[in-house]
């Protein structure tokens, strides 16, 4: 037991390595959401209905959730740049399980999705956005369960897939059109039927209106069933990752 959690941790610790190398990543990754906070949410202050509160703090929940997946599907990338280097059959054939590496894999790629949520939220507290003590200590465990989320679907997507190239192509046909649909940028009470419909398939619904009901106390969905979804695909996702990624290996 304990080399299985060992191993874990040294598969992680190697995550946040890369993780902290790799300062243009951290740069381009805050640099998106900067643009969105920045230009976008004040230029499109006066202009959306989102029930009387400043429209740059009801984008802002979105925004650090959209930082969150994107850093987490990275977590994906990661697997296939294993796989073609050849390092990760030095990990196949160590004495531990593969659900440690997988573990490890996804505990790594959270982790570094939640420190880039945490400086997007502290981008915006300097841009004006309120949030008290409890609401971040809250919101912090929520935005881990998010994190691992996205990367079981990332695993996912990484053991079916051969290339990076097929792996970035994918992420953009999946994260953007889950993010423009999630009500990150707009009420989700103002759409069309059949546009609500599709809005509350979408999983990462549930994670901006949660994310948002903890940080202004506004959601357009209970926030009991926004927890228990944010749960459950996480849940699901990590379970479809590590049986596809053991499968592959």
């Amino acid at each position: 037991m304990n080399h299985e959690i060992e191993a874990i941790y040294t598969v992680w610790l190697r995550e946040m390595i890369r993780y902290v190398r790799a300062r243009e990543r951290i740069i381009s990754s805050i640099a998106q959401p900067i643009f969105w906070l920045l230009i976008f949410g004040s230029s499109m202050r006066m202009s959306m209905p989102t029930g009387g509160l400043n429209y740059q703090a009801f984008i802002t929940p979105g925004i650090i959730v959209m930082a969150i997946m994107f850093t987490s599907m990275f977590s994906g990338i990661s697997v296939i740049w294993d796989r073609e280097l050849g390092f990760m059959k030095e990990m196949l054939v160590a004495p531990v399980s593969r659900i440690s590496i997988v573990a490890g894999k996804c505990f790594g790629g959270a982790t570094t999705a939640v420190i880039q949520g945490i400086l997007v939220l502290l981008i915006s507290l300097a841009l004006g956005t309120k949030i008290d003590l409890i609401s971040f200590l809250i919101l912090l465990p929520i935005m881990m369960l998010i994190a691992l989320g996205v990367v079981g679907m990332g695993v996912a997507i990484a053991s079916v897939l051969e290339s990076m190239e097929g792996f970035g192509v994918i992420m953009n046909f999946v994260i953007m059109p889950m993010f423009f649909l999630s009500g990150a940028l707009f009420p989700i009470n103002n759409l069309p039927d059949w546009l609500k419909i599709i809005t509350y398939i979408d999983p990462v619904t549930y994670d901006v209106e949660l994310t948002r009901y903890i940080m202004i106390g506004f959601s357009s969905i209970n926030i009991m069933l926004s927890f228990i979804a944010v749960l459950g695909f996480t849940c699901a996702t990590l379970l479809i990752g590590a049986f596809l990624f053991n499968r592959r290996s």
